[in-house]
């Protein structure tokens, strides 16, 4: 306890620092209503004309999005008492958690969330991005290879799936695969019995965090080109005994949702992007291109890859999605609107 009344008090320096003039916050007495269901203190703020509210509050120095969960359940039984969550640093995992579940936070390094209905209070100011000690990008994330191939086999394969069969389809070492799911587990992103297969994953979040972690401009070699003659002629170039490809982007998400009709074409290839481009007939541009073509550092991005009807090869719609999402100009929107497309549809997951 001594822990947590350390922590609430530096972060109650932090909501004083933040409040407006005139008001103040102290730590109060236990109640016993609040006591029984579990958690660390209450705080008092009030007003410069005496009001004042109670604040139920949760100490915790390490908080995963996870844990989000466990603290709605307890706010759940304090029969509107607010809850606020005190940390040494909040991800923006954990901050977005808490931010659907209505709750409140304080983190050290001035992340802040309060809203008060009574009497009328709302604070948001933002702190670091990263936790504190930590190199620019954290040692775990879902950047690489063997991540990405990890987090594809979650997403497009039917579930429940055990750890061994999970490693199979990515073609990854198991111990490696079982630190991915465990890191997955702490960001709340999938469900797991105990020593045993992963029975859900949040496919969604799942896909924004891979494309947060690991976007496009980092997963291979890119080069921008101009086909003068519009994206038509490109496609009708495009064979594959010029070269392997696969589609990705606009045109791999126009034929299964509603977006707009395709300004680039994005096209994953297995070699070098510039002798492929003379191969098409394609000049190299550094502004107005309107033809990428990518060499992956992950080759199954076009093993993976299927003809359509059309007679053209095309990624998954998974790969697609997080192709779009960081992508340029309106890459991002298309991204989305085909994964609305996509959570309607249980079967377009899946190979």
């Amino acid at each position: 306890m001594g822990n947590d009344i350390d922590l609430i008090n530096a972060g109650l320096d932090v909501l004083r620092e933040r409040l407006p003039r005139g008001w103040n916050a102290e730590i109060d007495a236990l109640e016993s209503r609040i006591v029984d269901v579990g958690v660390d203190a209450t705080i008092v703020i009030q007003a410069p004309d005496g009001r004042s509210s109670k604040i139920a509050v949760e100490a915790k120095t390490r908080f995963e999005p996870r844990d989000a969960l466990f603290v709605s359940s307890i706010a759940s039984r304090l029969a509107g008492v607010p809850m606020l969550v005190v940390s040494a640093f909040l991800s923006k995992g954990a901050r977005e958690r808490l931010l659907e579940a209505a709750l409140n936070w304080i983190d050290l390094t001035g992340n802040t969330r309060l809203t008060l209905e009574e009497p009328g209070l709302f604070i948001t100011t933002e702190g670091a991005t990263r936790r504190p000690g930590t190199t620019k990008r954290p040692a775990r994330s879902l950047k690489g290879v063997s991540a990405g191939r990890v987090v594809r086999a979650l997403l497009t394969t039917r579930l429940p799936i055990n750890l061994s069969d999970l490693a199979s389809r990515a073609d990854a070492d198991p111990g490696y695969v079982s630190r991915v799911l465990e890191l997955l587990d702490s960001w709340a992103l999938l469900e797991r019995e105990p020593r045993g297969p992963v029975t859900e994953v949040d496919r969604p979040r799942l896909v924004r965090r891979w494309a947060e972690d690991a976007p496009l401009r980092t997963r291979g070699e890119i080069g921008t080109f101009l086909e003068p003659r519009g994206l038509r002629a490109f496609l009708d170039r495009l064979e594959p005994r010029k070269a392997r490809y696969a589609l990705t982007g606009s045109l791999a998400a126009q034929r299964l949702a509603s977006v707009a009709s395709p300004r680039l074409a994005q096209v994953y290839v297995t070699g070098d992007p510039y002798k492929i481009a003379d191969k098409l007939h394609l000049k190299s541009a550094e502004s107005g291109a309107n033809v990428q073509l990518i060499f992956p550092r992950d080759r199954t991005v076009v093993s993976t890859a299927r003809e359509a009807e059309d007679g053209l090869v095309y990624v998954q719609p998974v790969q697609a999605v997080l192709d779009l999402l960081t992508s340029p100009g309106r890459g991002p929107a298309e991204g989305e609107e085909l994964l609305r497309w996509m959570q309607g549809r249980e079967d377009a997951w899946f190979d």
